[in-house]
């Protein structure tokens, strides 16, 4: 009974701590019907900003609070200003996608101030528990208890009581009503990224000092959370979201207490994924609140396609499958056979997100499916390699829309996080299924390549071998895109309401559309299996979903050539320039804040 009485409070505590962030997230949902993704990033710069103060400068623990406070609320309030309002008329999806480039930039240049390695970060408060009951409880649990309460009190009465508060609350229930009032809507928009950065950025400094450690890749997982607490209690609505991040932290715990540490994380994107399926609107919704708006008219920016000509596409295909036998490096051959993988991913994203709307933040998940079941059946079984690499295609299309299809019922962001958990879910399917998947520690010795029982080993080899999958995958699809089924996805994606007005079944085309796209990342993935000789739960994880997504808006979003020009920009060009891998993603995120803020429609435009 103790030791329960300990995982209540333990979750409460971590409620409390999640709350700060979802608290955030809900006030910017509220006001700019937005899902801000680099929340998380400004955890982390609170969590760094609190290690300068507690280990370098040597303040107080109150001065130090304060001091990630107003840090944080900065770095909100530039975000806000510069990376957000200048894309106030832009297409509906561009914020979203702002946020996670600014996410990028943040984390990297977290990382190279501070170096990737962990640091401590002492708690300033005495190393005591008092006992509870049959429990016990230590001052840094009451501080983080005080700072929540005190916090949640606070954003109360600002709300209930002062101009300002009315003002976003005038903001949060009608946007347009409240700027025809009079309502200095800009001026909310500072004040809710202020405070939600100011919230974050102390949340971050509490959770540092409740582990005592702190890391660069911290930002991530308190963005997926305190995303799944402000969903859970109602996006946009800032009671629901504590209750939400209370009732996720008490789940996590419980869930640690009867299965264990490394299932924590996949009871939360459950819990949020059995919340969007049933509740989309949350479980503290208003049952006569209307459903989420799709991004029906706004998802694409408007744009003319660049039309090439096919001579000039044959020409280029032609130039590359010869480009083994010119003089060329095995460092150049490799980063192409890298760039080829990518471009299978990003062909498979851009059917999905471009041509039928659903954007995936969690396509990666895809690829470890096709990946797994690849390297799994010709260890196992013997099977070919080359029939096992279309064996992963196929359960990575079977398997990743069944996933999926849950998803289908959701509109406007929601979409994405939805895809988000999924990915998540099977990363730590992959993680705790060690009977199946040898869990953490992966699997080895997968077998090379081969094709017709010969091995591909040299890299011309297998060079030709992903460049000719790659060519045949961009072929299919454009085929299919040219076809009835591509003039249908395009309608649901443009308007779905039109499209179901005329016949068309929604769950049917986006089914097919996963499938195809589905195939085309299994297939991707197996043959990084084969290539890696290696595989784990961390090979293919959410970076690789948004650079895939990066790709797929840098070529034109729909657009089948663009999606391998993309690849080959944003993968190939930093390979050959040798630029630092710390340098690498740092550059993803600003590729992908330039094209959503210049030109959103992609290097090609979209199609």
């Amino acid at each position: 009974m103790a030791s329960w009485l300990d995982y209540t409070i333990n979750g409460l505590i971590v409620g409390n701590v999640y709350a700060l962030v979802a608290v955030g997230l809900a006030l910017i949902f509220g006001v700019s019907r937005l899902i801000n993704f680099a929340q998380g990033s400004i955890y982390l710069v609170g969590a760094y900003i609190g290690w300068v103060a507690v280990v370098q400068l040597h303040t107080p623990l109150p001065i130090t609070i304060i001091f990630v406070a107003v840090v944080a609320a900065l770095v909100g309030l530039i975000i806000e200003r510069f990376g957000l309002r200048p894309l106030q008329n832009s297409v509906r999806i561009a914020p979203l996608l702002a946020t996670i480039g600014i996410s990028f930039v943040l984390d990297q240049l977290v990382m190279l101030t501070f170096s990737p390695n962990p640091r401590a970060l002492p708690s300033q408060l005495p190393d005591v528990r008092f006992q509870l009951g049959g429990g016990t409880i230590g001052p840094l649990d009451l501080l983080i208890a005080g700072v929540g309460i005190s916090s949640a009190l606070s954003l109360f009465v600002f709300l209930r009581y002062s101009k300002l508060g009315w003002a976003v609350r005038a903001a949060s229930q009608d946007r347009d009503a409240a700027m025809q009032m009079g309502v200095d809507v800009n001026r909310v928009n500072q004040a809710v990224f202020g405070i939600a950065a100011a919230l974050g950025g102390v949340s971050g400094l509490l959770v540092g000092m409740y582990y005592n450690q702190i890391d660069t890749a911290m930002s991530l997982q308190a963005t997926l959370k305190g995303v799944v607490a402000e969903v859970v209690g109602g996006a946009g609505n800032v009671p629901g979201a504590v209750v939400g991040s209370l009732l996720l932290g008490l789940v996590e715990s419980y869930g640690v207490a009867v299965f264990g540490t490394s299932y924590r994380n996949l009871f939360a994107f459950l819990l949020l994924v059995v919340v969007l399926v049933l509740r989309p609107n949350g479980l503290f919704a208003s049952a006569r609140q209307a459903p989420p708006e799709p991004l029906t008219g706004t998802f694409i920016a408007p744009s003319r396609p660049v039309r090439i000509p096919r001579w000039a596409l044959a020409v280029a295909v032609a130039a590359f499958a010869v480009l083994p036998l010119l003089p060329v490096s095995f460092y150049m051959l490799q980063t192409l056979i890298n760039a080829w993988l990518l471009g299978m991913l990003a062909l498979s994203l851009t059917l999905v997100a471009g041509t039928i709307g659903q954007v995936s933040l969690g396509h990666a998940a895809l690829l470890a499916i096709g990946a797994y079941t690849s390297a799994l059946l010709s260890l196992t079984l013997a099977v070919p390699v080359g029939l096992a690499i279309i064996a992963g295609g196929l359960m990575s299309a079977a398997l990743g829309t069944i996933l999926i299809s849950p998803s289908f019922r959701l509109r406007g962001h929601y979409v994405s996080i939805a895809t988000l958990a999924i990915g998540e879910i099977v990363s730590l399917v992959i993680l705790n299924w060690e009977s199946v998947t040898r869990g953490p520690i992966g699997i080895s010795g997968i077998p090379p390549l081969s094709l017709f029982g010969y091995d591909l080993i040299s890299p011309n080899s297998v060079y030709w071998f992903s460049f000719a999958v790659m060519v045949a995958l961009a072929l299919l699809q454009a085929r299919l895109l040219s076809s009835h089924l591509g003039r249908s996805f395009r309608a649901i994606r443009d308007d779905d309401i039109a499209a179901r007005a005329y016949g068309l079944s929604l769950n049917r085309y986006k089914s097919l559309a996963f499938i195809f796209g589905g195939f085309a990342a299994g297939v991707s993935g197996g043959i990084a299996a084969h290539l890696y000789s290696y595989i784990n739960h961390e090979t293919f994880n959410t970076q690789q979903s948004i650079l895939a997504l990066t790709v797929v808006i840098l070529g034109g979003l729909g657009n089948v050539v663009g999606a391998v020009v993309g690849a080959v920009a944003l993968v190939g060009l930093p390979e050959i320039f040798r630029i630092a891998a710390e340098y690498r993603i740092l550059i993803y995120g600003i590729v992908l804040l330039l094209l959503v803020r210049f030109r959103p429609q992609g290097l090609l435009g979209t199609i």
